[in-house]
């Protein structure tokens, strides 16, 4: 009998912050394949016998092949167990959750989503700042600033994000934030403009760092800010809500 795969998003790494369905999921597992900025505390709900696989993919480091995790997936679900394929955030916030779903649908396997909490929201709402704001901002775009604005695998048109005038948020930026933020200043944005980089958002260690536009990357960089972080860019940024 053919098991089950079941995509599901942990939230931005406080473990409390994970959805009812989400740990229900977890509990009832046979196999949890999961990547490296989940919150690894809900590890220890796993049922006792349940076979639990790490697939974290490291920055310019160690990584297991999206390819791999793929097989994993339908290999264990093949064999008639009930897997759950376990990420940080949200399976479908740059989260390759369509490649894994696509990859489930072409060998046979049911497939069950529960989103979970992306950190392109909560890691603002955790730090006092909304993405969106009566009279302040309408909307908020969140792009990946894993390709420099420069490269030409980029496809993240931040000259219109300098002149839309709603919240840009960034994950995955903190190495890129330097040329982004000369990108956006480049196409027109106001170096004046609000910004905050949060990081290990939902953590003890969380971090909130305030600056501007114009000041952020080397703010971050003097501040010693490492990824996981999101950069927040926009009127919202200088709210400060506590």
């Amino acid at each position: 009998m053919t098991g089950r795969v079941t995509l599901l998003g942990g939230g931005p790494g406080d473990p409390d912050l994970i959805t009812v369905a989400g740990l229900k999921a977890l509990q009832r597992a046979d196999v949890i394949v999961y990547d490296r900025l989940v919150p690894l505390a809900l590890l220890d709900e796993a049922r006792e016998g349940a076979e639990l696989i790490e697939v974290g993919k490291v920055p310019r480091g160690p990584f297991t092949p999206q390819e791999r995790i793929n097989e994993i997936l339908t290999e264990k679900a093949t064999a008639g167990l009930d897997v759950v394929r376990f990420k940080g955030g949200d399976s479908f916030v740059f989260g390759r959750g369509g490649e894994e779903w696509l990859a489930c649908q072409a060998a046979g396997i049911p497939v069950s989503i529960i989103p979970g909490v992306s950190s392109s929201i909560a890691a603002p709402e955790l730090a006092g700042i909304p993405v969106t704001h009566r009279g302040v901002a309408t909307g908020f775009t969140v792009v990946s600033g894993h390709v420099a604005p420069d490269d030409e695998r980029n496809d993240v048109d931040w000259a219109g994000l300098a002149t839309a005038g709603n919240t840009i948020v960034i994950l995955m930026g903190v190495k890129n934030l330097p040329e982004i933020t000369t990108a956006l200043l480049d196409a027109g944005l106001d170096g004046g403009t609000p910004a905050a980089v949060v990081a290990d958002a939902g953590l003890p260690t969380m971090t909130v760092l305030r600056s501007t536009a114009g000041a952020v990357a080397e703010a971050a960089s003097q501040a010693g800010i490492r990824p996981p972080a999101v950069c927040v860019i926009g009127a919202v940024a200088g709210l400060g809500l506590t």
